[in-house]
């Protein structure tokens, strides 16, 4: 693979640069198995519509060919369950969940590692968190009828924001 140079520039960054080292889509840790691709994500509907509507020279346009975005303010009605399952960036800089590099959090990580970015340290530390949210599944298969995707709408909205289909739980 021919490894290739990323800069960004954005609202939340500018002249950030980061090299693609491995195929999109490919050689992901074996302990990392999203269910659904960024563009699924985005394509279903997540973060209320406004996660990335100011970075898409970023990303291949595909991933925003049929996107569920807001326009300027969020919208929860675009989120695949219609609710809120988001906590502000204030409170995910508060309790130290944003790494220097992706000031937008987990997602714009996985968007960056689904395309070939590796930063062994931070890799290993979000596909931890990532791990730990697999608890929602459980609470979901412990609570719900099996295919009632009226249960725990907000829990399996958070699901799909952290690439777990919970269409299928």
């Amino acid at each position: 693979m021919k490894r290739r140079i990323v800069v960004v520039n954005d609202t939340m960054q500018r002249g950030y640069r980061y090299e693609l080292v491995e195929p999109t889509g490919r050689h992901f840790d074996p302990e990392f198995h999203p269910e659904l691709t960024p563009a699924d994500m985005l394509r279903l509907g997540v973060f209320a519509g406004k996660y990335m509507t100011d970075c898409r020279e970023e990303f291949p346009k595909s991933w925003f060919a049929r996107a569920k975005l807001a326009g300027k303010r969020r919208d929860s009605a675009l989120n695949y369950f219609g609710v809120d399952a988001s906590q502000p960036l204030s409170e995910w800089r508060k309790k130290g969940w944003i790494f220097r590099d992706d000031p937008r959090g987990w997602f714009q990580w996985y968007c960056r590692y689904y395309r070939g970015r590796r930063i062994p340290d931070e890799d290993a530390r979000q596909i931890k968190r990532w791990k730990a949210i697999r608890r929602h599944v459980r609470q979901i298969q412990k609570n719900c009828e099996p295919g009632d995707v009226t249960c725990r709408q907000r829990q399996r909205q958070a699901l799909l924001h952290w690439a777990y289909d919970s269409r299928q739980i």
